[in-house]
């Protein structure tokens, strides 16, 4: 098969690599099309490697066919499919556990489909495990609010009756964020998020920007809040106020998807087709997809969100690439 892998100066390079080999607990996918996330953007650089046991090339989530599967397992050969991975999504063919690998909602694009993986278990990880769940009434604030995680984010926190802040980076990103839920979204190059959490104290927050400014907005929680810090785009430093953590009660959470064991994964992923599948056939949930790319245009595929140009997702297609 082709994949597109890192070569020795981390350039890509699509080039035959040898099929996957199917455990017995494994299903085979012939990929279709394959997300691309921001930690394959680290991967890139050097800075975010696979998990042990999975193939060195990027690639979190993906979308196919199977070829492939286990006796008694939930998808069998022929059906569409997404699939969670460690990495190695970039590529014709992939192999994952099958607890990891979910039947396509109805309706829904394998492109769109390719997004449902990586970004909503990262949602449903950090708002329904990590935050103890989000109560109606709830203010919820999240950074990078047009972001694939980020609008996700967004829809599912309304779905819990939350009051939703995002961060935005333009006026357009800001449009496209409202339209899908959110009561505020911030412009932080022209507002000064501090204040607008200050007048709205956010009972939980995903961030994935940090950053210095991160301590003071933390202290603006309010009584019992949950603070999840998935990223640190923005940097990793900053200076709080360690009083004020013990005084309101809040609880500061790290959290990543990719280094869980696949149990773990495999739980949030069933949870994710129980209460979300539905959500999605009937089109009240949307991965919004940005733009799709051919899969050797994959450095342009990364640039658009090295640029933060994205609204959503990006995609890679994998039609034809021989």
């Amino acid at each position: 098969m082709y994949a597109m892998i890192l070569d020795e100066k981390l350039d890509f390079l699509w080039t035959q690599v040898p099929d996957p080999v199917r455990k017995p607990d494994e299903v085979l996918i012939k990929v279709h099309a394959a997300a691309v996330n921001r930690a394959d953007l680290m991967q890139k650089t050097g800075n975010y490697a696979s998990p042990a046991g999975w193939p060195p090339w990027c690639g979190l989530e993906v979308a196919g066919i199977v070829l492939e599967a286990p006796v008694g397992a939930e998808v069998k050969k022929g059906d569409k499919v997404c699939a969670l991975l460690g990495g190695g999504g970039y590529s014709e063919k992939v192999v994952a556990p099958a607890g990891m690998v979910l039947p396509i909602p109805e309706n829904l694009p394998m492109t769109e489909a390719a997004s449902l993986p990586e970004v909503w278990s990262t949602v449903y990880l950090n708002l329904m495990l990590e935050a103890n769940g989000i109560k109606p009434g709830e203010v919820f604030f999240v950074q990078a609010g047009a972001s694939g995680v980020g609008l996700a984010a967004v829809q599912f926190a309304k779905t819990l009756g939350a009051k939703v802040i995002a961060t935005v980076g333009s006026a357009e990103k800001a449009k496209v964020v409202r339209s899908f839920g959110a009561d505020i979204a911030v412009d932080y190059h022209k507002e000064d998020i501090l204040d607008v959490l200050k007048a709205n104290p956010p009972s939980a927050a995903l961030d994935c920007v940090g950053g210095k400014a991160m301590g003071a907005c933390l202290e603006t929680m309010a009584f019992g809040g949950r603070w999840i810090m998935i990223a640190t785009l923005a940097g990793g430093e900053t200076s709080l106020d360690l009083e004020t953590l013990w005084r309101k009660r809040i609880r500061l959470i790290g959290s990543t998807l990719r280094s869980r064991t696949p149990e773990e994964k495999t739980k949030i992923l069933q949870s994710l087709k129980r209460d979300l599948w539905p959500l999605f056939s009937a089109r009240k949930l949307i991965s919004h997809i940005h733009a799709t790319f051919p899969v050797r245009d994959v450095a342009a595929a990364h640039a658009v969100l090295e640029r933060n140009e994205n609204i959503g997702k990006v995609v890679l297609t994998f039609e034809d690439e021989k």
